[in-house]
């Protein structure tokens, strides 16, 4: 937490800014009963209800106390980000319902979904991420093998829905899947930085977690591509079912074949991963059948 920061209060919830700002627009949505203010994206979130129903807001604009870029910034981000939730409209993605600038910023309206973060780091940093008994990861690792192979199917269906589409996943990791334990159900939250295809390396590191990146997301100059994204699949797999970054078969929860496919998935040589998302998926779906 900076040490420059102001409390604000909205009917009741109370959270961090660097400075005040006006949230007038704020209340015609409903009543704010959750915020998540820690996020690094520039983005404040709001959890509203109105008539028994409710939505997930997502604005740019405010002085967010872990963001370093400019308000502005977070402002063309988020606006450039939402026809992506349009252009790969999906059942396993949170929708979104509308978008609109406000005085000061700019926001976007999801339908609610009652998930929880496998990546909540503001509210459980690591270790205690993969250690303390509330914590959404640790909870989602105590789940059956077969739960978790669900959850996984959903996330390899929707990506291969954004290579079907013309995309590639960046920036997608733990703390883009939010799991509803009460339904078991999973849903992908955050896109923003997906990209249209072809798509080159411009940065030298990409924006994302190291936790699940290629070696051409250092890369200067690299093809970010379908290969890519099946590097990003299987590092998601291991996380999810082995040892994170440990990918020794002594960590891994299910059966050999699985674990081939994930191991391959995740080869630093392009060249020896899955040709794509759709070819891994066929992969995985085949070994998933021989594991039962």
């Amino acid at each position: 937490m900076t040490n420059h920061s102001v409390t604000v209060s909205i009917d009741g919830v109370s959270f961090q800014l660097k400075e005040p700002h006006l949230f007038e627009w704020l209340p015609k949505l409903g009543r704010v009963f959750c915020v998540f203010d820690q996020q690094d994206s520039g983005n404040l979130s709001f959890g509203i209800e109105r008539q028994g129903r409710k939505k997930f807001v997502k604005y740019a604009g405010a002085p967010t106390v872990a963001y370093t870029g400019t308000p502005q910034e977070a402002i063309t981000r988020l606006k450039q980000a939402l026809p992506l939730y349009e252009a790969l409209n999906h059942p396993h993605l949170i929708m979104l319902e509308e978008h609109f600038g406000v005085q000061n910023g700019y926001a976007a309206v999801f339908d609610w979904f009652d998930g929880e973060c496998l990546h909540s780091h503001w509210s459980f940093p690591p270790p205690q991420k993969y250690t303390h008994p509330d914590s959404p990861f640790f909870r989602f690792r105590q789940l059956s093998v077969e739960e978790r192979l669900r959850s996984l199917d959903c996330i390899f269906s929707f990506h291969v829905h954004v290579e079907a589409s013309g995309y590639v996943a960046v920036d997608f990791y733990d703390g883009s899947i939010l799991y509803d334990f009460k339904n078991n159900l999973t849903k992908i939250c955050d896109i923003d930085f997906y990209q249209k295809k072809p798509f080159i390396n411009t940065m030298g590191r990409l924006w994302g977690s190291s936790r699940f990146m290629s070696p051409e997301e250092f890369e200067l100059g690299a093809d970010i591509d379908a290969r890519t994204n099946v590097f990003n699949m299987g590092a998601i797999a291991f996380a999810l079912l082995g040892g994170e970054r440990d990918r020794s078969y002594s960590k891994w929860e299910t059966g050999e074949r699985l674990y081939k496919t994930a191991l391959q998935a995740v080869q630093p040589e392009r060249h020896e991963r899955y040709a794509s998302v759709a070819e891994f998926y066929a992969a995985w779906n085949a070994a998933a059948t021989s594991n039962l």
